[in-house]
């Protein structure tokens, strides 16, 4: 009985061209699971933007029929007022405080991410005043900071009874009391970014600079800052956004009141005090397009590299 020496080719290519045809419903799963969301992206930001855009071009009141058409005349407005520019002197104090607050947390982080005696308490104290509510914070440090309070009862107490002031109350003194009650609040947000980054650097790493006799010091020069770059770069820009757009703790505790009132504070009195809407919406694109501005010069001087540890 012949038989054949020729091998037998398996039939591998017909099953791979029906494998790569790929069912019309599924290839379109994905993009039906992105609607809803796309839908609701689209509802609750990109349109009211859209909307504001358009009231920034008109002369509305906020009551009523949308005012008239205006053309660039709220621009010139806020281009030829230096006073709704000069507030942004007030955001330089923000950004101060930023950069010590990303300092404080990377410290914090780097601390904790080691082998520490009670490093969970210590991370439940960093975090817990993220999760307190803003107006609460603004109340808290209003009794804080107000004469005869808590401060100045901690300086009296440690003889230091002289450097009471109006901390609240005077122009000169003022914005560092209330960036420095934003370091307070947003600290443990940038300490659980930095803290998770730091943790998914891989310990073999570690183990391995222990062995060639590395410092704590150069483990975190070399290994831990590179490995963390994209989210200490991350932190810079929400960082100078929110300095920018800062808005919550002053008008709480001041109302922008004794030169502590900032672009948005200014932009809400313009709306709702003012009932200049057209204003206020043109001042809001200003400010979105400063701090797309600024987010863009960022990443161009300091930008994303792919960082690769293993």
């Amino acid at each position: 009985m012949a038989t054949s020496t020729h091998p037998v080719a398996p039939p591998v290519a017909q099953h791979t061209g029906t494998a790569r045809r790929r069912p019309r419903g599924r290839a379109l799963t994905p993009y039906l699971f992105l609607i809803l969301p796309l839908l609701l992206l689209l509802t609750f930001t990109y349109f009211p933007v859209v909307n504001m855009i358009f009231y920034s071009l008109t002369s509305w009141r906020g009551l009523g029929p949308v005012g008239e058409f205006v053309g660039a005349d709220n621009y010139v407005e806020i281009a030829t007022r230096p006073e709704l520019f000069g507030v942004f002197t007030v955001s330089v104090y923000y950004i101060a405080a930023s950069v010590v607050q990303i300092l404080l947390a990377l410290y914090f982080a780097t601390i904790l991410s080691f082998d520490t005696r009670f490093r969970n308490l210590f991370k439940g104290i960093l975090f817990f005043p993220y999760l307190i509510n803003g107006v609460a914070i603004g109340m808290v440090f209003l009794f804080f900071f107000q004469p005869g309070g808590t401060l100045d009862s901690v300086l009296s107490a440690a003889g230091l009874g002289s450097l009471s002031q109006q901390w609240l109350g005077d122009p000169d003194v003022v914005n560092y009391s209330l960036a420095g009650t934003s370091i307070w609040r947003y600290l443990g947000l940038n300490f659980v970014l930095f803290l998770g980054a730091i943790q998914s650097i891989p310990p073999h790493l570690y183990e391995a600079a222990d062995i060639d006799g590395a410092t704590k010091w150069e483990q975190f020069r070399h290994i831990v800052l590179p490995g963390i770059r994209p989210i200490v770069g991350l932190s810079f820009i929400l960082a100078i956004s929110g300095s920018l757009s800062v808005f919550e703790i002053p008008y709480i505790m001041t109302g922008g009141a004794n030169g502590s009132e900032t672009f948005v504070i200014q932009t809400v009195d313009m709306a709702f005090k003012y009932h200049k809407v057209g204003l206020a919406s043109a001042m809001a694109v200003v400010l979105l397009l400063i701090i797309l501005l600024v987010t863009w010069v960022q990443r161009r001087i300091v930008p994303d590299e792919k960082v690769d540890l293993t």
